[in-house]
This record gives structure tokens, C-alpha cells and sequence, in this order.
């Protein structure tokens, strides 16, 4: 994986010992966590490309920008991403007499383009953001994957398009960090979920999960290449189960795709557990041994209540696992002190307030697999796909009129004054937000009432929930020099299931029944039906006083930022009450102590980006 930055101004000419060079430079450098391997610019005719790089395909030959000649013009691209059928689409290209310098996925991408235009993004199967420059048509593109997992954001500054994978390198450039109504409202009303989309900052904005955008001298053109489409779904269940094998196999024998060597996420649960087993299938063909890594904190097993949310601990079912595969393992813990000192990572990863400490362990976990491994395999994303969360079962979130996720606004406003709440209006804004989207969901007239809301329930998690969790995995990992892919993220998987309807995906009332269908054969039954546990998180109640007492030094700062959002008579009544642990304002694991993580996230954040507020 890679960072992409770069510039554009089809009108202005860009020098290679001028100040474009130097701010080139500055997004380049502010995005080495994403590439420490490696880096290069380009700068022609108006354009001007930035690339860092973390070396996994293609060790000694896949320096980025690429550059060809042809009649006389010139096409450079920056690419960040892995593809999953580049040998395919290699093989029609040398057939058409294409020329291959290296055997990286980008000089075939732009090949790609040579021969087919923008209309070859509709070919590649994978991951990733990339920048085209064409000279010729005085046109820059930029491309997103139909997922979005890579991340791809951009800002008109006086008809200058900057582009970037993340925020912090447009502040390299020199925009300003600035956040009106709707940003706080992105912040406060629905963080550490954003609308799709929105950057959060004034100005800034992110190219959409499949579409890619074209700047030229007469504006910009925004080209949606693929969407979810619903239509009767026509196979048997027998049919279903033999599909869904295959295209869960598939996308996990693909995506083990590398020049270095791999390793897995294992919890124990039957998305890691499957993953990891045809991957150790696929190396013992090899002769190779399967290494893998699970998580958890210290001292977890003496403080853990099991609660609807998390009913069990995984490391019972991971030592199983450990024996089933025979895989070389190793058990990762987090110390609850650790955890707090990475918040202000988690912030710099993400450049906004994330998942808390949610983040800053996932974060922490990384840095240590990267000591061994420059690529892992997760487990992400099933629990979207085939509806595994409680809220696409349960009576009150199936019928709730909001996001499913974050049922009570009310656990959000705890610690807000009034006069910050009446100027956000919460309510309205995510009453708003949440019935437009429902409203583009891909309906199908043979739905039953029933059916039509479990797609709506499935296109908010794919569109929302799920895009929350891929930003998760891509900061944290790549703030490392990790590559975490999720292969059950394949789009191919999710338009297939995206018309399963539910009876089959949950036949029999069974949480994924047709994953696990899927997936028999590969792993024992006791974890092939396990009940569904969620990443793991510190119940050390040490871990809720560190947390309060930086709070507390926060409130007692009168130059803390985040002064002007809150009322310190409401923190103090809020730090001094119980926590419920088992009442999640957002997702399944985000309650109490991670409200209190996420406000001295928001502190951090507006501290260190000197965030001006409209």
C-alpha cells in the first residue's frame, strides 16, 4: 500500500526547482507513515504528483510516479491499492501489444487506460485510489475503488485541485483547518461516523466508493461507475451456499497476493477463523506455516463481564483455532495505559476524532504485527455483508426510525452545554442525514415490507457502519506500515448477497447462517457456530480512571479547546456517575468509558490541527 497526494491547474505551468516542488514535497513527506519504502514526485504541464511506498509487490522495480510517452504526450499515474485480477487483465494487454517495463499492478493500470480510458476502471478487481495525469486532455482523474477501502480526498483551492489518501497532507499544501455547522454536526451528531462523502472540513471532500471525477479547463465531471443494483434472486438455497463458498474462497485465495510474506488477524470467530484457514490451506501447499495474531488487554480475563454485546472472550476459541490451523501464533496485549497514550496517534491517523480507544488499540496492535509482517488478512466486513450485527435482529432497532447503531442521541449530548445543543440541532441533522440515505436505497417491487427494510438496514450498514470500520482498519494499519486487507470487502461478494434474500442469509434464525453454510469443511463446528463476539475492548476499571482524570486536567485547562462545546458541571455529574458498559452510543462497544476517550480526542484534535471554528 502507498499514499497519494498531488495538484492540478491546467492552466499553470509547475517547476521541478520552484515553490510547487516544495509544497510537492511537504504532502509527500507528511504521508511517509503510508510508505516508508519509498517516494517520488512528477511535476509537467500543470501537474504535479506525490507517491510514498510501502514495497509488497514488485520489490525492485515499482518506483512511483509512472510515467509513458505516447505521440509525443505524456500520462503519469500515483496509485495506492492492490489488484486482485492484474494478471488477467496483463495478459489482454500484452495481447495488444503493450509494453511492460516492471510487473507492478500500476504500470498495468495505466496501460489500462491508454487502451481502454476511464472505462478500464471498470475492469480492475481490488482495492485502491489512484491519479491519472493526461497531458494531451489537460485532464486529471481520480479514481476510488467500488468499496471504498482506499481512502481518496480533495479541495478546489482558486480552481487548484489538491488531492490527497489523507487529510494531512491538503494541510501540507496549506489549507486551512476549518469546520462550520455541518462539520460539527459530522463531529458531535454522528461521529466517529461521517457521511460518505464529506471530508468534515470546510472545502475538503472525498471522491464516493465507486466513482471516479475528471478535472480539465471546463470543470469537473463526476462519473458514477458502480452501484449496488437489486433484482430477484433466482438460485436455489443449495445453489446459494455453493456460490457464496466460492466467492468467499475466491476472494481470499486472491487477495493473498504479495512479493513478501503474510499473516492473519485470528479472534476466534468464524470471519478470522475462516480466513485464516484457507489461507494456512493455501500455504501448507507451499510448505509454508500460517502465522497469526490475536488480540487482547492485559488483566482482560480478570475484569470481563460477558453482556449482549460481547458474550464471551476469545482466546478459548483462538487456542483452538492456533491447533486446528497449526499456525505459528501470537498472543497481543494491550495495557490499558498504552491505550490512552495512543489516542493522540488515533487522531493524527485519522486527522478527526475516531473510534477512541477502540482506535489507539488497533492501532497499537498493528505497530506490533509490522515488526513481523508488512501484510495481514482480516476478517472485516462479514458481519455487514450477512447481516451479523444485533441491529439487523432485533424488534427496536429493525423498526427504529434512525440509524440502528446509535438508537439515543441523548448519551451524545451528556456532556454538551445547551447553547452548543441548540445550535447544532442533533436531532434534525441526523433525522435528516439518515432518511436520505435510506432514501437511495436500491429497491425491488417483489419486496415484502420486511424484506424492503432489511435492504435498507443492509445499505445503511454497507454505506455507513461498514465504511466507518474499512477508515478504521486503513489509518490505523497504515500509520504502521501495515497492509490489512478484508477480503470478505470484495465487491463481487457484496453484489452477490446484497439480493440473498434474508431467510437464507439467517435460515433457521441462525446469526450468518449462510456464511457458516459456506464455510463447512473448513473449520470445526464449534467455531463455525460460534455466537458472534465483537473486537475485543479493556474492562480494567483502572483503565475509566485514567481516562477521567485527563479529563478532568482538561476541563481545568481554561485554553482547552474543547471548553467552548462543553458544560463542565455536566462532565463533573457525568465522571462521578456509574458506567453501563453494556450500553453502547455508538456500534457495540463504544459506551461510557469511550464517550470520555472520544472528548479528549476531540481536544487533541482541535489542539493540534489549530482547527478554526465557524
Amino acid at each position: 500500500m502507498c499514499g497519494i497526494a498531488g495538484f492540478f491547474h491546467p492552466e499553470q505551468q509547475f517547476s521541478n526547482d520552484g515553490k510547487q516542488k516544495e509544497i510537492l514535497n511537504a504532502m509527500k513527506d507528511s504521508l511517509s507513515r503510508r510508505g516508508p519504502d519509498d517516494s517520488g514526485t512528477y511535476l509537467h504541464d500543470g501537474f504535479a504528483l506525490a507517491h510514498t511506498r510501502l514495497s509488497i509487490r514488485d520489490l525492485t522495480t515499482g518506483h512511483q510516479p509512472i510515467t509513458k510517452k505516447l505521440y509525443g504526450q505524456e500520462y503519469s499515474i500515483v496509485y495506492n491499492g492492490e489488484i486482485y485480477n492484474a494478471k488477467e487483465l496483463k495478459k489482454d494487454l500484452l495481447e495488444k501489444g503493450y509494453h511492460f517495463e516492471t510487473t507492478s499492478d500500476t504500470e498495468m493500470i495505466l496501460n489500462g487506460y491508454l487502451e481502454y480510458g476511464t472505462e478500464f476502471v471498470k475492469k480492475l478487481n481490488g482495492i485502491f485510489a489512484f491519479a491519472i495525469a493526461d497531458t494531451k486532455k489537460k485532464q486529471l482523474h481520480l479514481f476510488r475503488d467500488r468499496v471504498g477501502v482506499k481512502p481518496l480526498f480533495y479541495s478546489n483551492q482558486n480552481d487548484t485541485i489538491v488531492f490527497a489518501s489523507e487529510i494531512k497532507a491538503l494541510f501540507a499544501y496549506g489549507i486551512k483547518a476549518v469546520v462550520d455547522k455541518k462539520g460539527l454536526n459530522e463531529i458531535f451528531s454522528l461521529g466517529p461516523a461521517k457521511t460518505y462523502g464529506c471530508g468534515v472540513y470546510q472545502g475538503i471532500d472525498e471522491v464516493l466508493p465507486g466513482y471516479f471525477i475528471t478535472f480539465d479547463p471546463q470543470g469537473k465531471q463526476v462519473h458514477c461507475y458502480w452501484k449496488l443494483e437489486s433484482h430477484p434472486h433466482l438460485d436455489s438455497y443449495e445453489k446459494t451456499v455453493e456460490k457464496v463458498s466460492f466467492l468467499v474462497q475466491d476472494a481470499i485465495r486472491r487477495q493473498m497476493v504479495s512479493d513478501v510474506p503474510i499473516c492473519t488477524f485470528l479472534s476466534g470467530g468464524v470471519d478470522s477463523s475462516l480466513v485464516s484457514a484457507i489461507c494456512s490451506q493455501e500455504l501448507k501447499k507451499q510448505g509454508k506455516q500460517l502465522h497469526t495474531f490475536s488480540f487482547d488487554f492485559v488483566d482482560n480475563a480478570k475484569y470481563f463481564k460477558a453482556n449482549a454485546f460481547q458474550p464471551s472472550q476469545d482466546r478459548p476459541y483462538v487456542e483452538k483455532m492456533v491447533k486446528f490451523l497449526d499456525s505459528e501464533h501470537r498472543f497481543l496485549e494491550c495495557e490499558t495505559k498504552k491505550q490512552v497514550e495512543l489516542l493522540t496517534a488515533s487522531v493524527e491517523a485519522h486527522d478527526l476524532p475516531c473510534m477512541a480507544d477502540i482506535d489507539s488499540s488497533m492501532l497499537y496492535f498493528c505497530s506490533l504485527v509490522k515488526q513481523s509482517y508488512k501484510v495481514a488478512l482480516t476478517g472485516e466486513c462479514a458481519d455487514e455483508i450477512f447481516g451479523g450485527y444485533p441491529w439487523f435482529h432485533k424488534k427496536e432497532c429493525f423498526e427504529a426510525d434512525t440509524f440502528p447503531w446509535t438508537m439515543d442521541l441523548e448519551a451524545r449530548k451528556v456532556m454538551l452545554s445547551d447553547d452548543f445543543l441548540k445550535e447544532l440541532s442533533m436531532d434534525e441533522y441526523v433525522a435528516q442525514t439518515y432518511h436520505r440515505s435510506v432514501a437511495e436505497t436500491p429497491r425491488l417491487a417483489e419486496d415484502s415490507p420486511e424484506e424492503a427494510r432489511r435492504r435498507e438496514i443492509s445499505y445503511l450498514n454497507l454505506k455507513w457502519f461498514m465504511q466507518t470500520l474499512l477508515d478504521r482498519m486503513d489509518r490505523t494499519s497504515m500509520y504502521c506500515g501495515l497492509e490489512a486487507r478484508v477480503p470478505f470487502a470484495d465487491h463481487a461478494i457484496i453484489e452477490y448477497l446484497w439480493n440473498v434474500p434474508w431467510h437464507m442469509k439467517a435460515k433457521d434464525g441462525v446469526v450468518k447462517h449462510l456464511l457458516r453454510e459456506a464455510g463447512k469443511g473448513f473449520l470445526p463446528e464449534e467455531i463455525l457456530f460460534r455466537r458472534k463476539s465483537p473486537y475485543p475492548k479493556t474492562y480494567d476499571i483502572n483503565y475509566e480512571l485514567l481516562l477521567s482524570n485527563r479529563l478532568k486536567e482538561i476541563i481545568e485547562d481554561k485554553n482547552a479547546p474543547v471548553l467552548q462545546f462543553l458544560d463542565t458541571k455536566k462532565v463533573d455529574k457525568f465522571l462521578k456517575s456509574p458506567s453501563d458498559y453494556g450500553k453502547p452510543w455508538y456500534g457495540q462497544l463504544m459506551a461510557a468509558p469511550q464517550m470520555i476517550a472520544y472528548m479528549i480526542q476531540v481536544n487533541e484534535w482541535l489542539k493540534k490541527y489549530h482547527v478554526t471554528i465557524l
